[in-house]
Parts: C-alpha cells; sequence; structure tokens
C-alpha cells in the first residue's frame, strides 16, 4: 500500500481523489489551501520534508482563468514555482509527484484531439503558468507524471454540469457557448484511471485523462438536462440555447476553442479505458438526483 499525498483537497479533483482512494484501501494524507498554502515556498518545503509519502498527487492550482490574467505574479508562484518545489521534494525523497495540469496548455488550433506529445502554445496566463509547473515537474525526475484534464465534474463542488441544471430548475431559459469543444472528465472516473500509476506503473512522462468523446459546452449541458428530465427532475428549461463564445464580454483570458484529450496511451500503458462521457455524466446526474442534491 502507497502512502499518498494530496494537495488541492479543497477543490473538486483532489477531494474525489482523496474520497475514492481512502474508501478503496489507500493511507491518503490531503491537505487543503490552508492546510498547506503553497504560495509559501518557506513552509511548504518544511511541512512536506516533515512527512513520509511514496506519492504527492498535487491537485492544488489557481485555476481563475480571468483571476489569473490579472494576477500573473501569483498565477506563476502556485501554478509554476510551487509544483517545481514539489517535484522537487518528491525527487530528494524517492516518491512519485503526479502534477495535474490542463488543457489550456495548448491554444486549440489543431483538428484533432491532443496527444501527449503536441507541443503546448498557451493563450493566457493561466495556461503559461500550468505550463511552466508541467515543465518543472518533469526536470525533476523521470518517475514523475503530469496529468491532463480537461472540464472536470463530479460531487462535493459545484460545476459547470451542477450550474446548468440548477438554473435549469428555476429559469425557463439557459445557454451555453456552442463554439469551444473539449472532453468532459469526471472525477471518480480519474480516481479510477489513475490508481495504477501510484505504484503499477513504472516511469514517467505526460498523460492524458478524460472521458471519451467530444462536446461543445451546449452538448454537455444539453445531455446534462436530458438525463436530468429522465431522472425525474421539475425542470422549467429543457433546451440549452447555443451562444457564441465572442459573445460572453465579461472574459478576461483568451480560451483555446478546441482542446479535446486524446487518451490512447493512457489506455495503453494504464490497462483502463474511460468511459464515453455521456455515460459518464448520466451516471452522475442520476445518484445526484436521487440523493437530492438539486432540489430543495
Amino acid at each position: 500500500m502507497a502512502k499518498i499525498v494530496i494537495l488541492g483537497a479543497g477543490g473538486r479533483l483532489g477531494a474525489a481523489l482523496a474520497r475514492e482512494w481512502s474508501a478503496a484501501g489507500e493511507d491518503v494524507l490531503s491537505f487543503d489551501r490552508k492546510g498547506l498554502p503553497l504560495g509559501d515556498a518557506d513552509i511548504m518545503e518544511h511541512m512536506l520534508n516533515q512527512l513520509d509519502f511514496d506519492v504527492l498527487v498535487n491537485c492544488a492550482a489557481l485555476t481563475n482563468v480571468d483571476y489569473c490574467e490579472t494576477h500573473a505574479d501569483e498565477a506563476f508562484r502556485i501554478n509554476g514555482i510551487a509544483a517545481n518545489e514539489a517535484a522537487l521534494i518528491c525527487e530528494q525523497k524517492g516518491a512519485r509527484c503526479i502534477h495535474i495540469s490542463t488543457d489550456y496548455v495548448f491554444d486549440g488550433k489543431s483538428d484533432r484531439p491532443y496527444r501527449e506529445v503536441d507541443p503546448p502554445a498557451p493563450l493566457s496566463v493561466y495556461g503559461a503558468s500550468k505550463r511552466v509547473g508541467e515543465d518543472a515537474v518533469l526536470a525533476a525526475g523521470s518517475r514523475h507524471w503530469v496529468v491532463r484534464v480537461a472540464w472536470v465534474f463530479g460531487p462535493a463542488r459545484i460545476s459547470f454540469l451542477d450550474q446548468i441544471i440548477s438554473r435549469a430548475l428555476t429559469e425557463g431559459r439557459v445557454d451555453a457557448v456552442n463554439d469551444k469543444w473539449s472532453s468532459p472528465t469526471h472525477t471518480g472516473e480519474v480516481a479510477k484511471l489513475l490508481w495504477p500509476f501510484l505504484r503499477n506503473v513504472p516511469g514517467g512522462g505526460v498523460l492524458h485523462v478524460a472521458n471519451e468523446g467530444i462536446c461543445t459546452w451546449q452538448e454537455y449541458g444539453q445531455w446534462a438536462l436530458d438525463c436530468a428530465l429522465a431522472a425525474g427532475l421539475p425542470l422549467k428549461a429543457t433546451t440549452v440555447g447555443g451562444v457564441p463564445m465572442a459573445a460572453i464580454k465579461a472574459f478576461v483570458a483568451k480560451r483555446p476553442v478546441y482542446t479535446p484529450l486524446d487518451t490512447t496511451k493512457l489506455t495503453q500503458i494504464g490497462r483502463l479505458a474511460p468511459r464515453p462521457w455521456k455515460d459518464a455524466v448520466e451516471a452522475y446526474v442520476r445518484s445526484q438526483a436521487a440523493a437530492g442534491v438539486w432540489v430543495s
């Protein structure tokens, strides 16, 4: 059994990994941003050096894309410098670092899903800061993994999927962007797919982890509403209208328009294949609806 430290356990993915792996019997010690502040390198180094662990999973990041655009120093300190510190400490301890990154390291100009070997070209400060973190982790040693995910959803933390269903329960019209494509990623699926990488898969490198398939935000939202209706939720809006990304005036940072992730490498070396995104969304909506999450 590996001793696992999870940073960023207050976030959607970090919380899911801690929950799922602990339930599976793993020895997990998790920290949210208050428990281990990534913005202070001295505190982070001191705390991690006190711990005995085999794997550190770094889910901690500054992820608000527009906030990062106007707070570049903070973004690079947390997404880049702190990732470097964590990876170097892992290397010194002989532990593996699994660093969670993002599809936003790409510029979205591809005509096919992105592979791990495709060169990153971030459009935003957020993407650039995450890319710095990737480079630092890979440079720290050959046992470490950079894991890119996209459009993450799951229980306990509100995501786009939860928002669109909540709005449809109270509003007669809901809209979503119809010209931006990627691969939705269920947190429970990430926990299952990354489990072999805790100790069974040798080596390191870059890995894409996402549910199978491609959709726009509009298609993603529409399927969520279809599943919510099938689960018996009393929706006021049953159709998701489409709006172009250019119409969202609140956006500060540039966003890539096409960032689906190719997961062929994951299936080949991890021996597990991700579910289609529609199946993952349907199961999530059904379980959340049965638990009464969206109905007060």
